[in-house]
């Protein structure tokens, strides 16, 4: 699982060399709406090096859509060997998969790079790209995770903010359900846009967490140390967690099921919640 996933302008060299030293788990390296259309050539030039440069990174690129001109440039310049996957923005459908599974599968030929490496991150932020969201999730055996972008999914259903983001917690639990059923990854919540309020980020990130994604993404470096520690499982729980899962274990081996701890009944899928939490902190029980 993947806790912090920052968003870094693809033609802002300054920002392109700081990020490697940056403290965070995923590079997403924007070719998309940070960089604008006079930009983009260099931009992708640029990433495309950096991407070279860094294999020993998770580099992601968020390209533009398909519906752009500057979609197959920017796959045909940018899937390189070092390059770990494609956030794909805007996607409505499973035939938007469709096409870029097939260009990736022509690009890893061409480069050498080994067959279906190279994975992709859908970003649903529309009405339709959330209706779709299973058979998008499915249509490939490269998709790795689907990621949710809440600005423009608000702006496309006409949806008010609330501070506590209330108005979006249909839309995230579905991406939630949608990525189990699937079977894969949990989702990546959406940018907090306010990198000054950290009081918000903790807000909109702890409730991210308790509605099941895997992390989030980020657009300054100041949000990263609070997400990694909210996504992380605090020293508390995974002393619980062992706990559990010890006397569980020792339980089963009693022919008992079912079992209380502390005043807390645990059974099978409390004490599967407990493994789950020691695995995502790569603690072996």
């Amino acid at each position: 699982m993947i806790k912090t996933w920052l968003f870094i302008p693809g033609n802002n060299e300054k920002h392109l060399q700081k990020a490697r030293i940056l403290d965070v788990n995923a590079l997403i390296f924007d070719l998309e709406d940070a960089v604008s259309v006079s930009e983009k050539e260099t931009a992708r030039l640029k990433v495309s090096k950096i991407i070279q440069e860094t294999k020993e990174n998770l580099n992601y690129i968020r390209i533009n859509d398909r519906t752009t001109p500057f979609f197959l440039d920017d796959l045909y310049e940018c899937v390189r060997d070092g390059l770990t996957g494609i956030v794909l923005p805007k996607v409505n459908t499973k035939e938007d998969i469709v096409i870029i599974d097939y260009l990736l599968e022509v690009l890893e030929r061409k480069y050498q790079i080994n067959n279906h490496k190279v994975s992709i991150i859908p970003i649903i932020e529309s009405a339709s790209g959330l209706y779709h969201a299973y058979e998008i999730a499915t249509a490939s055996t490269r998709i790795q995770c689907l990621a949710f972008g809440a600005e423009d999914y608000k702006l496309d259903l006409n949806i008010s903010p609330d501070h506590h983001g209330t108005e979006l917690l249909y839309s995230k639990s579905k991406l939630v359900e949608v990525s189990s059923a699937a079977g894969i990854e949990p989702p990546i919540d959406s940018v907090f846009t306010d990198f000054q309020d950290e009081e918000g980020l903790v807000e909109d990130a702890r409730m991210g967490k308790r509605l099941g994604f895997q992390g989030k993404l980020l657009i300054h470096p100041n949000q990263i140390d609070r997400t990694n520690q909210i996504y992380s499982p605090t020293p508390e729980e995974i002393e619980e967690a062992k706990k559990i899962v010890q006397q569980y274990n020792e339980s089963l081996d009693k022919g008992e099921a079912a079992i209380q701890i502390d005043g807390k009944m645990v059974d099978i899928p409390v004490a599967e919640r407990a493994r789950k939490l020691l695995l995502y902190a790569d603690i072996q029980v």
